[in-house]
């Protein structure tokens, strides 16, 4: 097997395993106490949190160990937005942050809060200045990933940085995809991360405080992990995700150069070979290791399981792939094309041949997706009336509304329209999505007596 789905979780690092067993043996004791056992417990504690600071780049006693990443995320923004309640209850987040920060937001607004979501543009990057106009004189704190987890896009970090500091606003990033590549640019106030997604141990996250950040702990606390993190710290998984971080960071540069060449390999060579595949994802300002595309007419579920079985371990962003049978709230955001949506995300050490037998296996996956998923005896009805067409898709998933607007746009005449009806929530964003991909005109949606109508208009 290939496994290609280090952004989700990365295989741990040997260097972690070694860790881990070593302080298995050495630091079981409580770091709190003053026996020789605790004394040992503390020193290992201690020179963990000395390496993850500085690889972060801040003060050893700004950083605090937690549970996971997401517990570092909840946890950083109830705190700082309890810490500024006096100046008001604004948050500020991008529409492309991880569930665990929009998870907070809603919590903030169920909370009586406000909460302003900033739009991203179709390669999923926030605009500076965009940011900085949805900051007010109420907002108690802003949150931006430093890179995103499904596309790779990098954001402006230190530019909106910038902007809040000008503002007196706190910036809280999450660092997960990026911090295994280097430390994150500008003057942020929070940071976020999970040692999993760098080849530590799960259960292991790290949340940062720059000094003088207004912060107040919420809920129970003890006098572990400054308050910020109550309960008996897991130092063996600590030191081990200390370890894996030193180890991946003096890999980084040499690895980074490696790993940017199979993605742009894969970039370039996808399109070539699968008709219909759009390749998602800023082409230039994003991670090394991570490449998306969405491909027409596919089952995004069916085609994971096609990979599977060839040997290629990947994940996706689409409806289908999903509990709820919604798109990825990031491809949405970034009005992409959701259908048979495919995230390869490359582990250190990856060879050249493994993306090269991918490359190879794909076509003819995507392939005998689409045949199976071909012109059923008992399509969706079209009753044509003059120059327009109705294509009942009533009850049909992702991809279906799509593949049978595509098999009936070319029995209407040039100018004449398709209205394709549809209850599938990943109508709205592939219908408009495959339109700009064909060079179709989309007119718009409109509510239905079940679902909803997306009119087309034929152009070529």
């Amino acid at each position: 097997m290939a496994y290609f789905d280090s952004a989700s979780s990365a295989p741990l690092h040997p260097v972690a395993r070694q860790a881990l067993v070593a302080a298995l043996d050495e630091g079981w004791a409580d770091p709190a106490r003053l026996h020789r056992e605790g004394r040992r417990a503390r020193l290992l504690l201690d020179a963990a949190r000395e390496a993850a600071a500085e690889a972060v780049g801040c003060r050893a006693d700004e950083l605090v160990f937690t549970p996971s990443g997401t517990r570092a995320v909840h946890s950083g923004v109830a705190g700082a937005l309890a810490g500024r309640r006096r100046v008001g209850r604004h948050l500020v987040v991008s529409a492309v942050e991880h569930s665990s920060v929009l998870h907070a937001a809603a919590a903030h607004e169920a909370d009586g809060g406000t909460v302003t979501e900033v739009a991203v543009d179709r390669a999923g990057r926030v605009d500076a200045a965009g940011y900085a106009a949805a900051l007010r004189d109420d907002t108690a704190l802003a949150c931006l990933q430093s890179a995103n987890h499904e596309v790779g896009t990098e954001q402006p970090v230190a530019e909106v940085a910038e902007e809040c500091r000008a503002a007196g606003v706190p910036l809280l990033v999450d660092a997960a995809q990026s911090l295994p590549w280097g430390p994150v640019p500008g003057a942020w106030s929070l940071l976020a991360a999970s040692a999993h997604k760098w080849g530590g141990p799960p259960g292991v996250g790290l949340l940062v405080v720059r000094k003088g950040v207004r912060f107040a702990p919420r809920g129970p606390v003890d006098e572990r992990e400054s308050g910020r993190a109550p309960g008996f710290e897991n130092i063996p998984a600590v030191v081990a995700a200390a370890a894996a971080l030193r180890a991946v960071r003096a890999e980084a540069d040499a690895e980074a150069a490696r790993l940017r060449e199979l993605v742009e390999r894969i970039r370039a060579r996808v399109p070539q070979s699968v008709p219909d595949v759009e390749v998602v994802g800023d082409p230039v300002r994003r991670l090394p290791h991570v490449v998306t595309f969405s491909c027409l007419y596919v089952d995004g579920e069916t085609l994971l399981h096609e990979l599977d079985r060839a040997g290629f371990s990947v994940s996706s962003g689409s409806s289908c792939t999903s509990s709820t049978l919604t798109p990825s709230h990031v491809l949405r955001a970034m009005g992409v094309l959701s259908e048979g949506n495919v995230r390869v995300s490359l582990p250190s050490g990856t060879a050249a041949a493994e993306v090269e037998r991918f490359l190879e296996v794909l076509p003819e996956a995507v392939a005998g997706v689409r045949e199976r998923l071909g012109a059923p005896a008992a399509s969706a009805a079209a009753a044509a009336r003059g120059g327009s067409l109705v294509v009942d898709a009533l009850g049909r998933r992702c991809p279906i509304p799509v593949i049978e607007l595509a098999k009936v746009i070319g029995d209407v005449p040039v100018g004449g329209t398709v209205t394709v009806l549809s209850d599938d929530e990943a109508a709205r964003l592939d219908i408009p999505a495959w339109c700009g991909m064909r060079g179709q005109e989309y007119l718009g949606e409109r509510p239905a007596e079940r679902g909803s109508a997306y009119e087309v208009r034929r152009l070529a």
